[in-house]
């Protein structure tokens, strides 16, 4: 595990330059003077391991950076926090940890933070289970309701800086039946056009029940199913969106982004978690603001060189401006973490920068500025969650032919 000082984490680092696919593109350190920070380093701030990032620029400017404190190590159950840093310039420097949703010896994680359009406050849906239980107990329906996976929504109505207490929307959004439950993991979507202007949407994915009769193992990847929530009034209150779950075995779509495009349909890719198509990212589009699919998820071969891992999708603002996603980029392996552009509303996507060789995990996609995408990912030189690294990327590097 790499050990870096406690000054690195407020302070910013210069990485090495990006690759760019043809044409070239040199890295910059943007106007504000920093290419990239280390907002977490595992091992220090109480924490053995930080993963699974999510980040928002908030009405005011500031950059939320959320992650998954886990205090005993990498485990994805135990005793985990749901941990914050802010930033007012841009990524180049990062203010006190904070503890926004606090486990107390349960796992708390699965950040989907978004900020609501009209009035400004920053929504964040998360997820818990007990952490005396594992996900594959979950999946194998070996544990009580209260033990398992269960959906929480809290609120800041001051930047950032305070949220209230995690609020349980378990019973409004969780079918029976189901068994796994994830919101995210990374930012959620306001609607801000179309008819459902101001609707905040949260891809999520599930797994359920085996039919009757089925081999009831907990690990049959075919039972997993993505699905949205949505709220029309601010994040006080939730609905169950489209539900997919084709059981099929084909296409298993796990852990689902989401991406508003410029003609307000929302488009959506996820990991395919070992379904039996060749390729391992899925996409599909709604066009109702998120109630319902266009069409099944179906293999984005344009991103086929992306391992099975969570990915982000972000839409930038402006006239003609292209669709990112941002994943590893070495197909079987997580390292290289790489965006990939779309000027065809994710029809097709070419890799516009590769940001490094290293280990790479989980990632999540933020508009800094009209000039500056910020990319929040896990990497490390020797393992893949020895960091949550910020990175700034110019967004004429990304922009599509």
């Amino acid at each position: 595990m790499i050990t870096l000082s406690r000054t690195l984490l407020a302070t910013a680092v210069l990485l090495g330059p990006l690759t760019a696919a043809a044409p070239p593109a040199a890295a910059s350190t943007g106007s504000v003077g920093c290419t990239a920070s280390v907002p977490y380093v595992s091992g220090e701030g109480g924490y053995a391991t930080y993963r699974i990032p999510a980040v928002v620029t908030t009405a005011r400017g500031t950059l939320l950076a959320f992650a998954e404190g886990r205090r005993n190590g990498p485990a994805d159950s135990g005793d985990i926090d749901v941990v914050l840093r802010r930033s007012g310039d841009g990524g180049c420097t990062w203010g006190p940890l904070r503890v926004v949703a606090a486990g107390r010896g349960d796992t708390r994680g699965n950040p989907a933070p978004v900020v609501d359009s009209r009035s400004g406050a920053v929504v964040l849906l998360t997820s818990y289970n007990s952490g005396a239980v594992t996900e594959a107990q979950i999946m194998r329906g070996e544990v009580t309701a209260e033990q398992g996976r269960r959906v929480f929504v809290q609120r800041s109505r001051d930047d950032g800086l305070h949220f209230d207490a995690p609020r349980d929307l378990t019973g409004a959004v969780k079918p029976a039946g189901w068994r796994w439950y994830a919101t995210g993991p990374g930012h959620a979507v306001a609607l801000t056009r179309g008819p459902h202007a101001g609707r905040l949407v949260v891809a999520c994915d599930h797994s359920s029940a085996p039919p009757a009769g089925s081999p009831d193992t907990g690990q049959e990847a075919r039972y997993y199913g993505a699905h949205a929530l949505y709220s029309d009034d601010g994040g006080r209150t939730w609905r169950l969106g489209f539900v997919d779950a084709s059981r099929d075995g084909v296409d298993n779509a796990n852990e689902t982004t989401a991406a508003q495009l410029p003609d307000g349909s929302l488009y959506l890719n996820a990991r395919d978690q070992r379904g039996g198509s060749t390729g391992n990212r899925l996409d599909s589009v709604s066009t109702d603001g998120g109630r319902t699919l266009e069409r099944a998820f179906a293999v984005q071969h344009t991103l086929d060189d992306v391992p099975v891992v969570e990915g982000s999708a972000l839409q930038l603002t402006g006239p003609g401006a292209p669709l990112l996603f941002s994943g590893p980029s070495t197909p079987g392996v997580r390292k290289a973490m790489a965006v990939w552009s779309s000027g065809d509303a994710g029809l097709t996507f070419r890799k516009a920068v590769t940001v490094s060789p290293d280990r790479a995990g989980y990632s999540d996609l933020v508009q800094v500025d009209r000039s500056t995408v910020g990319l929040l990912y896990e990497t490390g030189a020797a393992g893949t969650y020895d960091t949550i690294t910020f990175r700034r990327l110019p967004i004429g590097a990304l922009e599509a032919p």
